[in-house]
């Protein structure tokens, strides 16, 4: 009697732990952007109450109710700039209530509710746009010598290169903490999207290694909404490992990600051998 009280409140634990989870994600940008106005798509799932905040090129997705929601995608083709002068919200699909809770005008961030009410989870996109950003605070229309100096400080300051190199290190670094967490099976195949994702970030924009790369995520979207609907598909795991493996064999890809991608299949594999133990059936 003892031993199921204690497993019922280690059950309900985890099940709070679990709501309360913050599910981060760095947007990935697509190349030929216009500085004076960009667009952000994002896609998730969510089965029960999910919130999702951005500021910037960063976002995190809370679970306030229901199942662990899932990053589908967050595409721009530029950060959300903190203070634009022409913002706009639009629910693109999904069967439930979409609703903008907070814009970033006035230096703020980006919040929007998604109230999935039916049994089972479902595809949720929306889609952020803006125009004539503006910086905030006081330095606001100070005039000539003002927007001079910003632009030394600017290229003074702008080293692509470096900067690339810098957040290149940030993503490795967080993926090794990533799998240090007890927890890191319930979010595997999320974490090879947003393995994918990074690579195909850096990717040059046309031919057949973003094709390869597109590929894996549409057998991805396949496998993971089955799996979200409680059905383990072998064959539908096996098309994700054998389209992972022809970008490890045949794209043009930097040494540290086609190690992360190699490490990737392993897991897959692993887990197809045990897929039982991870809670798959």
């Amino acid at each position: 009697m003892k031993a199921r009280y204690v497993l019922a409140i280690a059950a309900v634990t985890m099940a709070a732990s679990m709501r309360a989870q913050p599910f981060e994600r760095r947007a990935t940008f697509r190349p030929g952007g216009n500085p004076n106005e960009g667009k952000c798509t994002i896609e998730v799932v969510v089965d029960g109450v999910a919130e999702i905040e951005i500021r910037g090129d960063d976002a995190i997705m809370r679970n306030l109710g229901g199942q662990p929601p899932q990053w589908r995608r967050f595409e721009c083709t530029g950060p959300v700039p903190a203070n634009p002068g022409n913002f706009r919200f639009q629910g693109v699909d999904g069967r439930g209530r979409q609703q903008l809770l907070r814009d970033p005008r006035g230096g703020g961030s980006v919040v929007v509710r998604i109230e999935d009410p039916q049994g089972g989870a479902d595809k949720y996109k929306f889609d952020l746009t803006w125009s004539g950003a503006y910086p905030p605070g006081p330095d606001r229309g100070r005039g000539p010598d003002r927007g001079r100096d910003f632009n030394r400080d600017r290229d003074r300051d702008f080293n692509p290169d470096r900067d690339r190199d810098r957040d290149q290190d940030a993503y490795y670094r967080d993926r090794d903490d990533w799998f240090r967490r007890d927890d890191w099976r319930q979010r595997f195949f999320q974490r090879i999207r947003d393995d994918v994702e990074h690579v195909r970030s850096i990717t040059f924009p046309i031919g057949g290694d973003q094709y390869r790369l597109a590929r894996v995520l549409q057998e991805l979207d396949e496998l993971q909404d089955k799996l979200t609907r409680g059905r383990y598909d072998e064959g539908q795991l096996n098309d994700v490992i054998d389209a992972v493996q022809r970008v490890v064999r045949d794209n043009r890809l930097a040494p540290r990600d086609r190690d992360i991608l190699t490490d990737d299949l392993s897991r897959m594999r692993e887990f197809r051998s045990r897929h039982g133990q991870w809670g798959a059936r």
